[in-house]
């Protein structure tokens, strides 16, 4: 997400002090959800060849006023800072490519990882360690090098000191495709839409049974369009766009009445 995020500690300080000041009073507060998990209710990822599409990926970009460029490779990137954890206040929003942000899911936002990646990070403070994917930009703290998700940070450990002391190491898988490069146009990720809808929960009805027709991903993203909030269902991105126009045919033999292929 591109913008700040703050630490538990400094939330409780805003809340129950009122007395916080600096920054802090300029913004609004973020939180844990409102359903509290434990350790053993995070789910482990299991890492995927996700192709890397121009989607998230602009570089340079700019926000206030400092610019940060996303990496040509992450091969061999490990590092060692600060973590801190984003929750309830972008629950169900866009990230920066595109997918909706979910406090349960274990995903996190790194500032110049190419995304989607896959990182293991390492809580050096009790030598927990999880992979997650890094799918969104931030943090744009100086001091931190990566926003995980509350239920990432429920894993390694932390979500009540809000920040930790971390490694974070890039994790190689086989078989991703950088469609930055020039041989794809700087693009070139093939998506079939299959659904908008002004209901949530008929996109996620939908998206599940999508589920059930294909391999590929499929996923929800919330757009405004004429002053109204929307959720389309996409399928994708795929690395064959042959792939795709064979799903579009089964969707049409089994009465979907609306598919559109998209290349971003």
């Amino acid at each position: 997400m591109i913008s700040g995020r703050y630490s538990a500690l400094w939330i409780v300080c805003a809340v129950l002090l009122n007395a916080c000041s600096g920054p802090l009073q300029q913004v609004e507060q973020d939180s844990p959800p409102l359903r509290i998990i434990a350790e053993q209710d995070v789910k482990e990822l299991t890492p995927r060849a996700d192709p890397i599409v121009m989607t998230g990926n602009q570089s340079p970009y700019w926000v206030n006023g400092v610019k940060y460029e996303v990496m040509a490779s992450a091969a061999n990137y490990r590092e060692a800072g600060i973590a801190s954890w984003y929750g309830q206040k972008f629950h169900g929003k866009a990230t920066s490519n595109g997918e909706i942000f979910d406090v349960y899911a274990v995903s996190a936002a790194h500032r110049s990882l190419p995304i989607p990646s896959y990182v293991r990070v390492n809580n050096l403070e009790n030598q927990r360690s999880l992979v997650v994917r890094v799918n969104d930009r931030g943090p744009f703290h100086p001091d931190r090098i990566i926003d995980l998700s509350y239920a990432a940070a429920v894993k390694l450990g932390f979500v009540d000191s809000g920040t930790s002391r971390v490694e974070v190491e890039y994790l190689q898988v086989e078989g991703v495709e950088d469609r930055r490069h020039p041989e794809f146009g700087g693009n070139g990720a093939h998506f079939l839409q299959v659904g908008a809808f002004q209901s949530r929960q008929a996109a996620d009805q939908l998206m599940l049974e999508m589920e059930k027709l294909t391999t590929e991903p499929v996923q929800v993203s919330r757009f405004e369009q004429r002053g109204g909030v929307f959720y389309r269902v996409r399928v994708g991105p795929a690395a064959e766009e042959a792939t795709l126009k064979s799903l579009q045919k089964t969707l049409a033999s089994q009465g979907f009445g609306y598919s559109k292929m998209l290349i971003e």
